[in-house]
């Protein structure tokens, strides 16, 4: 099964910029669309982005013009650029597939916005 490890998060203030990786163990990039995901705490994960293997992306309407979603395929990987921050934007990320059945969820990368 697949393993997916997300890193890059962590502690920056309101306007700040993070951006986060989700390494996959096999070429899965090409083959499914990706997405973003996140679990702010009390309550339910949403999904915050996605990008088609033909590179189209959606974004959420409370992100949009903030994250940037991308990815590698050589390198196995895909990003999610964070600008302009908010504490709203508090959560865990994972990354996964947008629809269908799940890969493994890895643990996460957590993000805190504050002051």
């Amino acid at each position: 099964q697949v393993q997916l490890v997300e890193s890059g998060g962590g502690l920056v203030q309101p306007g700040g910029s993070l951006r986060l990786s989700c390494a996959a163990s096999e070429s899965i990039f090409s083959a499914y669309a990706m997405g973003w995901y996140r679990q702010a705490p009390g309550k339910q994960r949403e999904l915050v982005t996605f990008i088609t293997t033909d590179g189209r992306t959606n974004y959420v309407d409370s992100v949009k013009g903030r994250f940037t979603i991308s990815r590698d395929n050589a390198k196995n990987t895909m990003y999610l650029q964070m600008n302009s921050l908010t504490p709203d934007d508090t959560a865990v990320y994972y990354c996964n597939k947008p629809t269908g059945a799940k890969l493994n969820w890895g643990q996460g990368t957590e993000v805190t916005v504050s002051s």
